[in-house]
């Protein structure tokens, strides 16, 4: 399994923007598909955005198409997202996930994709 510690969250008002940050541990973060999903309380936990090893192809929610990015820098073995024009809707604690050692172009859609999780960190959005 991999490690991964996110930061990066807190409360924003509508509009506003937060880069969220997740730091794999380990030496094949190349080699690892990642993830973001969130889950708002009450709700179930939903995809966000991925991306693929090696490739680096991304998928997005159509929730955050357009306002999301998704970004990885293997050198630091950080995955991001950014998250721009930001809504209360989009409040939820937002994890970051891994798949290690699947370097193929797909990106998982689905957490039973993945095999390792963050701790997750508190994004909230104000009215």
């Amino acid at each position: 399994q991999v490690e991964l510690v996110e930061s990066g969250g807190g409360l924003v008002q509508a509009g506003g923007s937060l880069r969220l940050s997740c730091a794999a541990s380990g030496r094949t973060f190349t080699a690892t598909a990642m993830g973001w999903f969130r889950q708002a309380p009450g709700k179930e936990r939903e995809f966000v955005s991925g991306i693929s090893g090696i490739a680096g192809n991304t998928r997005y929610a159509d929730s955050v198409k357009g306002r999301f990015t998704i970004s990885r820098d293997n050198a630091r073995s950080t995955l991001y997202l950014q998250m721009n024009s930001l809504k209360p809707e989009d409040t939820a604690v937002y994890y970051c996930a891994a798949k290690k050692l699947f370097t193929a172009a797909a990106v998982g859609l689905s957490e039973l994709w993945y095999d390792s999780w963050g701790q997750g960190t508190q994004v909230t959005v104000s009215s």
